[in-house]
This record gives structure tokens, sequence and C-alpha cells, in this order.
């Protein structure tokens, strides 16, 4: 017997609005796509937030017993600068802005974003396809859907009909929003496109002159849409129908909705069965945008060298500060959120290495059986990982109680302890125990920390000599201290 036929998990389907029971198409399989990046430049925390919620459910479906094959893609081409089937290509302007081919770009931050997310600790999905890799299955895509009437072509650009699509199947069924809504939220059209209607969108786009990246076709040198290149790759590695499509919050609409609309148009069927959408990452409690400078890169996280932190955190910290909030919730990332975060992460660490010396005894103060099957009851509802790490830390209470001597544990029950506090901690959440170097930093820093407010009582009280005094201690040990609007943060030479 497999753990999923003890083990039933809940989805939240938000094409149904409601938690439902997940049953895969085919016994004992799952089939789950991911939208992956666009890689025209370096991949930034929200989009790790994403991709952690889902190498989550990957590593518990996968424990329960599940053969999952999931494929997340990455886009190397035809995401244009908007959703209006306007402007140029990502890639090809950042190729062109630096004076490189656009598999330059393409490389680059391909490289970067498995660089980042190895260091978070991510398993690799079972297939990795790429834009570029699938045009002629995206150009078979878009002559069937020309031939059952869902399409026309204008001028060597090919766009869905979707007036002519939603007289049979519900365009909007995913964002809950019909046409005659977006009819009338819509601009008119100014006379210079060639779509019927603003709400259809592109299969295929003629190439202008300037633009460098194109492929031959039936209508013209051009590009594929951006919808169709997930609707090609899911349909040809995990079929027709399949189990889980997930995504960020903003790919819901018009992203997934397109590609509902081009699946269900070219193979007559609903592509799939339970979508899941993890939700935005703001900071500080505002919406990170380059453009404010309110924002941050995983590798300023890593390092500390970002004025909205006031020191380095490790990646598993990171990591374990992200699973604290559910996939499907807003999360704010703030220093002082992932302060605590790191004092938790320690605690939980070290009372994991505080497990191997724990001795047992005649009899058990805690149902570990039961405390078990409340960590699966957590992921089994909708992966709900706060809950999870709710639950391990009322181990850690357990744990230290019998090193105190006030609890007692069993040989078997440490034994199942053992065993289930692993297993949820390194291989369903993906945390990394780090090693004694990385422990002695972060005692290195509190005790920093102490002397700063120690240097800040002094300087309050006018002992400017004591004040001087830290100061220059400090950096003869290599730490330096530098002042700012927010406060005193260090850094070691």
């Amino acid at each position: 017997m497999h753990l999923y036929d003890k083990q039933h998990i809940k989805i939240y389907n938000s094409l149904s609005g409601e938690k439902e029971l997940f049953t895969p198409i085919s016994e004992g399989y799952v089939g789950m796509y991911v939208c992956g990046p666009t890689v025209y430049s370096n991949v930034h925390l929200g989009n790790v937030r994403t991709f952690l919620s889902f190498d989550v459910i990957f590593r518990y479906l996968k424990h329960l017993g599940y053969k999952v094959r999931f494929v997340r893609n990455i886009t190397d081409a035809g995401h244009l600068e908007n959703d209006a089937d306007e402007g140029e290509d990502r890639i090809a302007k950042k190729a062109r802005l630096e004076e490189i081919e656009p598999m330059e770009v393409v490389q680059r931050y391909t490289v970067d974003f498995h660089n980042i997310l190895n260091k978070f600790n991510f398993l690799p999905p079972s297939i990795e396809p790429t834009a570029t890799g699938h045009i002629i299955e995206q150009i078979e895509i878009i002559k069937n859907i020309l031939n059952k009437g869902l399409a026309y072509e204008v001028n060597g650009s090919v766009y869905f009909d979707v007036l002519k699509y939603n007289e049979t199947k519900p365009y909007g069924i995913l964002s809950k929003r019909n046409v005659e809504d977006l009819m009338h939220n819509s601009r008119e059209l100014d006379g210079q496109s060639d779509k019927k209607n603003p709400q259809d969108f592109a299969l295929w786009k003629k190439a202008e002159p300037r633009h460098i990246m194109r492929w031959p076709s039936p209508w013209s040198d051009g590009f594929p849409g951006w919808h169709l290149e997930c609707t090609a790759m899911s349909t040809k590695y995990l079929g027709e129908q399949f189990d889980i499509h997930g995504g960020g919050m903003d790919l819901k609409f018009p992203h997934h909705e397109c590609e509902i609309a081009q699946a269900e148009a070219s193979n007559g069927k609903p592509p799939v069965n339970y979508w899941m959408h993890a939700n935005m990452l703001i900071m500080n409690g505002k919406k990170m945008a380059k453009s404010t400078g309110n924002f941050i890169l995983p590798t300023e996280i890593f390092s500390g060298d970002n004025p909205h932190i006031t020191k380095s955190f490790s990646p598993s910290v990171a990591r374990f500060f992200m699973l604290q909030a559910h996939y499907r919730s807003i999360l704010d990332f703030t220093n002082n959120g992932l302060l605590a975060s790191e004092k938790g992460f320690f605690r939980l660490m070290d009372a994991i290495t505080a497990l191997e010396d724990l001795k047992p005894a005649t009899t058990s103060t805690f149902d570990i059986k039961a405390w078990q099957q409340k960590c699966y009851d957590a992921m089994n509802d909708d992966f709900n990982s706060p809950i999870l790490i709710a639950n391990l830390f009322e181990a850690v209470k357990y744990i230290n109680q019998i090193k105190e001597g006030t609890a007692t544990i069993t040989q078997d029950d440490l034994d199942l302890l053992k065993s289930t506090v692993h297993t949820f901690t390194f291989d369903i959440l993906g945390l990394v125990n780090v090693n004694e170097s990385e422990n002695g930093a972060e005692k290195l820093s509190g005790a920093v920390e102490l002397l700063i407010q120690l240097r800040q009582q002094a300087r309050a009280n006018k002992d400017f000599a004591m004040s001087d005094k830290i100061r220059d201690e400090l950096a003869a040990a290599g730490i330096q201290l530098n002042d700012g609007k927010e406060g005193t943060t260090f850094m070691t030479n």
C-alpha cells in the first residue's frame, strides 16, 4: 500500500474556487505543469516564492508515493512587453540594448535561474522544455485551431477569435470574467491593429523588420504568441488532459485563461483538472518594484548587500521564511521577519541535532503517532506549510522537555520522531541543516548586534570614549560598522 492510499489531499482549485479532493487521472501518477521564467533578467524573489510553492508540492506528492512528471518551461521567445500583443520581445529588446545575440541573453539568465534555485535547494523538474524548442508543435496547434474556425489570419499574423469561441465555450471561466465585461472595459482598437476585437490574442505574430527572433511558418516569418507555448509543451509531455497546472496569481488572466481556450479549441476538452495559483510577495507592505527601490534580489539576501536588510541570511533561512506563509496568501518580506525566521530556523535545527543524544525510557509522555498524523493533515489541507511548521515546533518543545528531564520517550517512539522530523523538515520542506561555520556566523552576528546596542547606549549617554572603543575594537577584529539613516549595520572584512 502506498502512502497516498491513506493520506488524501485536498487542493484549492482556482477553477471552482473551492478545496477539492485530489484524484489523479491515472491512479498513482501525477502530471504537473508550472509556468517557468521568461529569461531576460535575473530571477527575482517573487518568482522564487512561486517556484518554491510548487517545489514543496512536488516533494510531497513524491513522498506519498506518486510517480510525478513535473514539467516547468523556460520562456525564451514570444513574451512581448505587454499582454496586448504589442511591443518588443523582452529577450530581443535586452539583446538589442546590450548588442549581443538573443540566445546569449537566454543562456545568461537561464544559468542564473538554475544557480539561484540550486542555492534554495530546489529539486529539478522532470522536464524543462523551451519555447524555441517547440515551434513546430505550436504551428501545428495553430493549424488545428484555424481549421476549426476559431482563429483567423490577417497580414501574416494569426489571432484567436475569442467571441467565436465564446459562442460554445465560456471564455473567462478561470478568472470569473465574462466577455461582455471585457468588451465594456477594453479600449477601442486604434485602426492600426489587425485584430477583429480587443479581446482576441495572438497565436502567431508576423515579425517586423527589426524583430531579431523569427521562424518560418505557413503565414509569415514570425514568432508564436506567448500563451501558445505552454499549451504546446504541456500537451506534448502530459497529454491533452492532465492533473495540475500551477503558476503565479498574476498569470491567471490573461495567460492561463488563454491556455484553457487554446486547448479547448484544439483538443475539444478541458486541459487541466486542478488549477493552482501562488500569491504575490510584497516588501515592507508595498509591491516590489525596481522603479521605487523597494526590491531585493536573492543574491543580496545571501550577501546582505541591500539597504532593506541588516545582515546576510542563508538560503535555507530565506526558504524557511517563505514557507511560514501559505502559498495562497500574500507574504510581506521584511528584515524583522527574516530575523525572526532565522531564530526559529536555528531553534529547529538545534532540536534536530539534539534528537541524536536523547535517551529512551520505558514510557512516552507524548503521542508521537497522533502528532505525525497532524503533520500529514497540514500538508493534506492544500499543502499548508505554516501549520506543518507549527507542528514541527510542537515536537521541538517536546525534544527540549526530554533534554530537561521533564518528559520521556520510548525507543520506538524516538525512532518514529526522528524519521518523521527528518522527513518533513528535509525531504518535504526542503530545508538544509546548515553547518557549524554558518551556525557560528549566526552566533557572531548576535554578539555584534549586542555590541552595537551597547555602543548606541554609550552614545546616548554621551560616553563617546566607550562608543569609539567599541567601534575601533570591532574594526581591529575585521568588523566594520556603518552608521546610516536606518541604523547601524556591519560587515566583515
